[in-house]
């Protein structure tokens, strides 16, 4: 799923400290990656925040997600964004992820419901879950949408029309590259949960993966990933989003993999797939074919 947010706001969001930022240019876009530190588990600020006058992100997120708990590390000043010359684009950062979680479902002990009781038999942790929610912090997050203008923004579509992945394999030159990590939590010793995103800008294209890796030890691996992809010359963006698991008892692989997103991506079984293009607003302009 994919939010909507203003560009102004964003900004507002990262600077609630001193970020690190890195920028890249590439044609009518500028990439943009923001890292700082992991939330703070207090309030910053409690006079403000009981006056809802600048908030901190601890009050932040407590007041704006449902969750009885949310990961351990949460980095909320984190994010990856593109934005083009005509005041539109997309971010991926982990509030508007952490939306997307059910708060009040338990869906991995529903789904897996045998292999959840024999694998978290006498879990202290599960034991403790009063209230049921995605303990796994899954998500479908697809990214925010940016825009200074609400009219004038990506227009999102489903389409036929796929990723090349073979170009992408071609070797070319690295102009930008960044890893963004956005939430991860050990699920109390039960695993691994986390988000994280990537860019990669050659000289004439860029291409993004953002990946929720889920490991619930004895139970289940589950990857999400949002691929988005542009090339120089292209009025759209191409996105496509994959949902992909398997039981670690169907997994006939070593166990070494279960803790390899990369390697064992290729061992799980496809759930959902969804092809989209983000087409720019009608008045904007896409980049000439640029020379390297």
């Amino acid at each position: 799923m994919t939010s909507l947010r203003t560009i102004s706001n964003c900004q507002a969001m990262a600077a609630d400290c001193a970020p690190i930022k890195k920028e890249f240019q590439l044609g009518q876009w500028m990439v943009t990656s923001t890292k700082s530190h992991i939330l703070k588990s207090h309030c910053e600020s409690p006079t403000n925040c009981l006056q809802q006058s600048n908030i901190c992100m601890f009050c932040r997120y407590e007041q704006e997600l449902n969750l009885p708990q949310i990961p351990e590390m949460v980095f909320p000043n984190n994010t990856l964004r593109i934005v083009h010359d005509g005041g539109f684009g997309i971010e991926f950062n982990a509030l508007d992820a952490l939306r997307l979680v059910d708060a009040e479902h338990d869906l991995m002990k529903v789904g897996v419901a045998a292999a959840w009781t024999e694998a978290r038999a006498g879990s202290e942790f599960v034991n403790k879950v009063f209230k049921p929610f995605d303990w796994t912090f899954s998500t479908s997050y697809r990214g925010t949408i940016l825009a200074e203008d609400p009219d004038h923004l990506l227009k999102v579509i489903d389409s036929s029309e796929q990723i090349n992945m073979e170009k992408l394999k071609v070797k070319e030159k690295i102009m930008f590259f960044d890893e963004v990590h956005l939430f991860e939590d050990e699920l109390a010793d039960n695993g691994d949960s986390s988000l994280t995103v990537k860019v990669r800008v050659m000289p004439d294209k860029l291409f993004i993966l953002l990946r929720y890796f889920l490991r619930v030890d004895g139970v289940l691996i589950r990857i999400n990933d949002t691929r988005l992809y542009y090339e120089t010359g292209m009025n759209y963006l191409l996105r496509e989003y994959t949902s992909s698991e398997k039981k670690i008892t169907d997994l006939k692989v070593s166990p070494e993999l279960f803790t390899d997103p990369v390697a064992i991506s290729e061992h799980l079984n496809v759930v959902e797939r969804i092809c989209e293009r983000m087409e720019f607003p009608s008045k904007a302009a896409c980049d000439p074919l640029s020379l390297e």
